[in-house]
């Protein structure tokens, strides 16, 4: 028994150590990355002319740094490192004004100073080259290969609000391309009034009330089926569940799959409700009915009953009201107007796309709205 947790003590040490050593890894990378990006502007700034600086001597710079560490300093590189410190110097004033130190700051040195302030409590005080690490790793959360894909988004409030979501979420490169190739920028906005819409840029997505987790509308590119084509409801459920991980990644925070056909019986008549899922941030069940028609009164009404028998039958007397989403293929804004209550907060109708939808399209009814 002894044995076991000196070897569980040891396994747990050992994977925090990974753990700690592949961030140090990144922090260091962007760290540097960073710097080089200040040295290139500031040398720029001295008089060169920019079209032909970047010709001649990023292009030589490139050969001479390849040469000595072989990968990694192409010149298309070397412009990426320029543009990332002339983005976010701006945006992190504090590391712009920390970075002008002259202190050399060797390898050995950030991991001998991040291992004194996570492992070493009473440690000395730090150096402000260590000290610039540690606000850096504070400031800079994500990887280089992340800020390489930022990089690319032109509007700041956009690019603020994906940084924020990545570092919230853990996201790997792969799930914020794909949430930036969805516009989930634009699709949680357009669900949002224009105040909510300006504090994604600074707070990311907050969860407070049901409709901020909707998105306007969902899509559910990854299950591959075409728009065209002729499936039943049972067939996009079917597809849901089997791309589980993908869909709950497009749902969005705090969701926890539940089940699927879940039977409520009512009097001897059984009635079926397509997915079930409770949400840890609201603390509440979410029900989801999938109509792959156009909404009608009686499919608001029916999901009505769902949320109203959830709430009397199923929800503690901890957990919040239940919530209702009918996923469909397109919507009626005036059948749900008139189909629910004025105040109603927990019943929703949102469509689906089976596609990407048009970025530029999205942007410009955001533009309508804010």
């Amino acid at each position: 028994m002894k044995n076991e947790k000196l070897y569980s003590d040891i396994k747990s040490l050992i994977q925090q150590a990974k753990n700690f050593v592949v961030q140090n890894i990144n922090t260091t990378l962007v760290f540097t990355n960073f710097q080089i990006g200040r040295l290139i502007v500031e040398d720029e700034q001295q008089g060169s002319e920019r079209a032909k600086y970047a010709e001649k001597t990023l292009k030589n710079l490139s050969n001479k740094l390849t040469k000595e560490f072989e990968r990694g300093y192409t010149k298309r590189n070397l412009e990426l490192m320029r543009q990332f410190y002339i983005t976010y110097s701006k945006a992190k004033s504090l590391i712009s004004q920390s970075g002008k130190t002259k202190s050399p700051i060797s390898q050995t040195q950030i991991t001998r100073s991040l291992i004194q302030q996570s492992v070493v409590a009473k440690s000395p005080p730090f150096t402000t080259a260590q000290s610039t690490i540690t606000q850096f790793s504070e400031l800079f959360k994500l990887s280089w290969t992340h800020y390489i894909l930022l990089l690319r988004i032109e509007n700041e409030d956009e690019r603020n609000f994906y940084e924020i979501e990545a570092a919230n979420n853990n996201w790997s490169v792969r799930e914020l391309q794909r949430q930036y190739s969805s516009s989930l920028y634009e699709r949680i906005a357009l669900s949002k009034d224009k105040k909510k819409v300006k504090e994604l840029s600074s707070k990311g997505q907050i969860i407070v009330q049901p409709i901020d987790i909707l998105k306007e509308p969902y899509v559910l590119e990854f299950l591959g089926l075409k728009e065209e084509s002729i499936y039943t409801e049972t067939e996009l459920e079917t597809a849901l569940i089997n791309k589980l991980e993908n869909f709950l990644l497009e749902l969005g925070k705090g969701f926890l799959f539940h089940s699927r056909q879940q039977r409520i019986s009512l009097n001897g008549e059984n009635f079926y409700i397509d997915l079930v899922f409770y949400n840890r941030i609201l603390k509440c069940f979410v029900l989801i009915d999938l109509k792959i028609g156009e909404l009608k009164h009686q499919d608001i009404g029916q999901m009505q009953m769902y949320v109203n028998f959830y709430d009397r039958e199923i929800k503690e007397k901890n957990e919040n009201k239940t919530v209702g989403i009918v996923l469909c293929k397109q919507t009626n804004k005036a059948v749900v107007e008139y189909t629910l209550p004025e105040n109603n907060n927990r019943i929703f109708a949102r469509e689906y796309k089976l596609y990407l939808p048009s970025k530029k399209q999205l942007q410009n009814l955001l533009l309508e709205k804010i």
